[in-house]
């Protein structure tokens, strides 16, 4: 697990090496092991290890035989290893065992086409001397981030937006479409940033750099395909999948272990891990959450399951006061509280292990969201005229907010692609215009129905369930859910790994029929048959938790002084109406109405807006004094 950064000078002109080394060092977080560069032509490939396998022998940016092909890769190919004999076999020398250089010469075989043929996370640079081109790709999924921009001399690139800052002529400026939307999302929604004219390269995608100019193309397409068979031909077969899926992600040269949290997910991952090797396992609670919290959960599962557990307890105090260094770490605002969660437990695990397996995708991939459940319950209103619907749903929203069925009837008289927009939902569209100053129409700003409308139409002949889980894979999984397990884990030096999101038990999965997925009322229903075997009833069929933070308890004692503080120094006045914002948190504070998401929201984007903004709050690089960059390229870079 590593970082990248990259230039390349549409000019011609060599690229500064000072530049480099500013955007080299804001990322010293992702790999403190060993760090190096290298020039060539009118670019540069840099680099950032944490040493994870081939710990003497993996150095990048790292070449083929005769130095024609230069890579620098963040990730981990699971499937290396029969590529490696495969290529070997056709003719090409290895001079490390490191799974970095198979991709080099996969690419000599294959070209752009060598994305295809792997199995893993990925995020990757590389550069082809004889061709003059440079090739930027992403893993299938979006496990690992890779961000780029343009201006007008130079195209760059990097695992985080932190350290493409550095490079000249990128701008800090708030992207205003990605503003908006995160409004209602609670992220910028791939594949804007709330950087302006900085963008993610879309998971399943490659870029292709030739002369100056860029093109983007999808290589891999995600598709449910459902197949007719038995429900325990996919019991059995989800099984047998997952078991192969945890035992290659445990390939690693260092120790390891597994986050452990409530629900099926992480459990199945350790419990598999268990049938291999002892497991640590490691969670996080925090003060405050009331009932049977996380941790409780978690201690009585890794009583059972007989790991090496620890867990830590967080109070409002230590999380407010960790909260911007992690809001500089994540580059842009995400209001999910349980990113401070990933944190913590992210920092207890990397004193113990270096690589932790985590459950991340299971509920996309298997259909575990609760939500998932609503086409069932709504359905009713499919016997309904939809002018009819349209009246109902009109007549519940002028009834007392919090009223029993408001919500129901309000649904009921949606439309599925007017009222999911992925797991998460906060401002309308009608709210928004009421406290943010800008308007979309004048401005052209897409709305979030605009966001999700072609994935949608990409969907369409699905069913409503199997829409919804296409929705969030390409909203939610990426904006949300990977972007924070991503930054929080390399926050501590932590390689994260994601067993359910591995293209082969995706491709199973996906031809499970929708009625299998959700039976009996049951989210994930063959996920956790095939899994009883191996775990208790009551934790194959415990509800999920994830790690809940109780800022809405929070909002209104601990935190309600530091977030009025907050909310009239932030200088975002152009943007917001602040008396609004007030005025959501004084009757979320006097029990008015539950505000907290929404106002949680505001925050999170205030306090992005004064570290990367304003300036207000900064962070200076650590760059670590034990490894130095080892420069590698042409002869009028200093390699002192």
């Amino acid at each position: 697990m590593c970082g990248i950064v990259g230039m390349y000078n549409k000019n011609g002109r060599p690229v500064d090496p000072a530049a480099i080394e500013r955007m080299h060092d804001r990322i010293v977080h992702r790999g403190p092991d060993d760090a190096g560069v290298h020039y060539e032509d009118n670019l540069a490939l840099a680099f950032r290890r944490l040493s994870i396998i081939d710990l003497e022998g993996g150095h990048q940016p790292l070449a083929n035989e005769d130095g024609r092909v230069w890579i620098s890769f963040n990730g981990e190919i699971y499937n290396y290893q029969d590529l490696r004999k495969w290529l070997i076999e056709r003719g090409h020398q290895f001079k490390t065992e490191s799974d970095t250089e198979v991709i080099v010469h996969l690419y000599e075989e294959k070209g752009v086409d060598c994305v295809k043929m792997l199995r893993g996370m990925f995020a990757f640079a590389i550069y082809d001397s004889r061709e003059k081109q440079l090739l930027l790709a992403r893993d299938h999924f979006g496990i690992k981030p890779l961000y780029y921009t343009e201006t007008e001399d130079s195209i760059v690139w990097g695992s985080e937006i932190k350290a493409m800052l550095e490079a000249p002529g990128v701008e800090r400026k708030v992207n205003q479409e990605a503003f908006w939307n995160y409004l209602t999302f609670q992220y910028a929604p791939d594949p804007m940033t709330m950087f302006s004219g900085i963008q993610k390269l879309p998971a399943g995608h490659f870029m292709l750099i030739k002369n100056g100019k860029h093109q983007i193309e999808r290589y891999w397409e995600l598709k449910f395909e459902e197949e007719e068979k038995p429900l325990s031909y996919y019991i059995e077969g989800t099984k047998e999948i997952m078991r192969d899926s945890v035992k290659v992600h445990m390939n690693s040269h260092v120790e390891r272990g597994a986050f452990l949290s409530s629900g099926v997910d992480s459990s199945t991952i350790v419990a598999l891990l268990k049938e291999l090797e002892q497991v640590k396992t490691f969670t996080v609670g925090f003060e405050g959450a009331g009932g049977q919290s996380e941790i409780d959960y978690a201690r009585e599962t890794a009583k059972i399951l007989g790991t090496e557990h620890r867990d830590t307890i967080i109070s409002a105090k230590e999380y407010l006061d960790v909260l911007p260094k992690l809001m500089y770490h994540q580059d842009e605002p995400i209001a999910d509280p349980a990113a401070v969660g990933l944190y913590f437990v992210s920092e207890l695990a990397s004193r113990y292990i270096t690589v932790v397996l985590s459950g991340e995708g299971a509920d996309e991939v298997f259909g575990g969201y609760t939500i998932y459940r609503e086409p069932m319950s709504l359905k009713m209103f499919d016997y309904l005229p939809m002018s009819m619907r349209r009246t109902l749903g009109g007549l519940a929203e002028m009834l007392p907010e919090g009223m029993k069925g408001r919500s129901f009837l309000m649904r009921g008289g949606k439309t599925l692609q007017e009222r999911f927009v992925g797991n998460a939902f906060i401002f309308g569209e009608q709210m928004k215009e009421e406290f943010v100053h800008l308007d979309p129409d004048k401005l052209g700003l897409r709305r979030y129905y605009d966001i999700t409308d072609p994935f949608y139409k990409r969907a369409a002949h699905y069913d409503d369930i199997t829409q919804m889980q296409y929705i969030d894979f390409h909203t939610w999984l990426p904006g949300d859910i990977l972007m924070k397990a991503d930054k929080m884990t390399m926050a501590n030096s932590l390689e994260l790994r994601v067993p359910f999101l591995d293209k082969e038990v995706f491709e199973f999965a996906a031809k499970i029929p929708s009625r299998y997925r959700m039976m009996n009322g049951t989210t994930k229903y063959v996920l956790r048959e095939a899994v009883k075997d191996i775990l208790p009833r009551e934790v194959a069929e415990r509800p999920k938790l994830g790690f809940p933070v109780p800022t809405r308890a929070w909002l209104k004692k601990e935190y309600y002084n530091w977030a009025r503080e907050l909310i009239h120094e932030s200088k975002v006045d152009h943007l917001i109406n602040k008396q609004y914002v007030l005025q959501l948190l004084e009757d979320h504070k006097n029990n008015v109405r539950d505000n907290s998401r929404k106002v949680w929201t505001v925050l999170m984007f205030m306090m992005w807006h004064q570290i990367y903004m304003e300036g207000a709050i900064s962070f200076s690089p650590s760059v670590s004094p034990n490894v130095k960059l080892r420069r590698e390229g042409t002869a009028s870079v200093s390699t002192h």
